[in-house]
């Protein structure tokens, strides 16, 4: 049989190799309307199963990145049965049919390489930097957990890493401060039947009922290779790339239709308060709104305004809160970009001796006088260069997260086709000031959004409350 104990030791000797060094360069650049133009050649095909294949040869350094987005995140999953995609985010390093339980992880450092996994709610991603001399071996591996991880996959394999994961929700969640905010914005912004309002991690209540073949189940529901897509990138020869993945991933069934998502969209018409105590010292604001998906027209502009108002010392938030007026420890604002609908969130740390309702009205003047009169040029200028930077950024690597393995699977993903560098680009080089007011003014609705205050316990005199509504005349 192929995938023999034998087959993976005649891939062991690849470990031996000592890969050429090639120093050709990462990628072409043209000028284009003062602006240089990304050039990522690459390679596409589908394999009868139905995985989708990129291949990009970059000879710069002797190393090559095996990257695989499924499909799948917390999303797919259904009320009840929460925490499937991120536990398979652990169980997929446990051995497969071919791999033994601990081999993955050894198999691959004793190679010289690394790899990784994460999960989001709308995508699972897997990669394996390795030596190009190793490549076949990454192929090998990611093949095997891709068509034979049932094989082995065992009840008592699953309560393991339930438990992991747990232990995981714990850390990360419930006994960190500030943990639960993420969660609870989450359940305010949308609402229980929206695939948005659970969170990538799951609930103890959903990870303890969980049996295992709904386990099962869903692996054989989204992990199949028909819903996923491969890339191949680094010190690569294409045509000895194609083969190799055609040998290690053709003889993977097919796995079940899946079909496209199409929730009701989620939107807010009202105001939602919420305090919550936690073990905290400081105070903490956080204002969150719901805003277009990854893609769509305002995600870009809303982008930018997250820039101006609080990335770096000299952005206004940040300029007037923390340096100023002295009254934040810290503040943040970010477009979380999303497959079905994003959220906008401003985050603010208040300093002992300063409460949440000062901060959100500190907030709330900023966020009007952006309504009110479109941002400087500048500052559009500064944001939109600052995102520009990050296209190249991402050039500078093959593999690992935000790596151009990574994001020409996200453009897969997002856009139906891995070179939309440029396109991306030109959703930040063609806005202006009205741009970015428009979005403020059409998204960060005041009666469209959820308040959360987190206040130390016992002091929900802390909390952010609304302000009191003008007497009349």
């Amino acid at each position: 049989m192929r995938r023999s104990r034998t087959a993976l030791a005649a891939v062991g000797l690849l470990l031996a190799t000592l890969p050429a060094f090639s120093a050709e360069p990462v990628a072409a650049a043209s000028a284009q309307g003062g602006h240089a133009k990304l050039e990522v050649p690459y390679t596409e095909f589908t394999l009868p199963n139905g995985l989708n294949v990129i291949l990009h040869e970059d000879h710069t350094v002797p190393a090559v990145c095996v990257d695989v987005w499924y499909y799948v995140g917390s999303a797919r999953e259904k009320p009840g049965r929460t925490g499937f995609a991120h536990l398979f985010e652990h169980i997929m390093f446990e051995g497969s049919k071919n791999v033994k339980q601990g081999e993955f992880d050894r198999l691959l450092e004793t190679a010289g390489g690394d790899n990784n996994g994460s999960t989001t709610e709308d995508r699972t991603d897997y990669w394996e930097n390795v030596p190009s001399s190793s490549l076949e071996l990454a192929l090998f591996v990611e093949s095997d957990r891709m068509g034979y991880l049932l094989d082995v996959m065992s009840p008592a394999r699953v309560d393991q890493q339930r438990d992991v994961v747990k232990n995981e929700r714990r850390e990360s969640f419930e006994n960190r401060p500030y943990g639960l905010a993420s969660i609870k914005l989450s359940e305010a912004l949308f609402p229980p039947n929206h695939p948005y309002h659970w969170p990538v991690i799951g609930s103890m209540e959903d990870l303890t009922a969980a049996g295992y073949e709904d386990v099962a189940n869903f692996f054989k529901s989204y992990y199949g290779p028909n819903n996923a897509s491969l890339v191949v990138a680094g010190d690569i020869d294409s045509k000895e790339a194609r083969r190799l993945v055609e040998k290690w991933f053709s003889d993977v069934p097919r796995g079940s239709r899946v079909q496209p998502m199409a929730p009701a969209p989620a939107v807010l018409y009202e105001e939602k308060r919420m305090t919550m105590e936690d073990r905290v010292q400081l105070p903490r604001l956080y204002m969150a709104w719901i805003t277009p998906p990854h893609l769509y027209p305002g995600d870009a502009a809303l982008d930018v305004l997250s820039e101006i108002l609080a990335s770096g010392k000299n952005s206004r938030l940040y300029k007037r809160l923390v340096y100023d007026l002295q009254v934040a420890q810290d503040v943040s604002a970010v477009q979380q970009s999303q497959e079905l609908a994003s959220i906008f969130q401003i985050t603010v740390t208040a300093r002992q001796g300063h409460d949440l309702s000062e901060m959100e009205k500190l907030v709330q003047e900023e966020i009007d006088r952006i309504k009110n009169e479109p941002p400087k040029p500048r500052e559009v200028e500064r944001a939109v260069n600052q995102f520009e930077a990050s296209f190249y950024q991402a050039m500078e690597k093959v593999g690992g997260f935000g790596g151009k393995a990574d994001q020409l699977n996200a453009y897969v993903f997002a856009a139906g086709r891995p070179d939309y560098y440029n396109e991306d680009r030109a959703r930040y080089l063609s806005l202006d000031a009205s741009d970015v007011q428009s979005a403020a003014k059409r998204y960060l609705r005041d009666d469209g959004r959820v308040v959360l205050s987190v206040v130390p316990a016992g002091k929900t005199s802390l909390a952010a409350r609304p302000p009191a509504p003008a007497k009349e005349k």
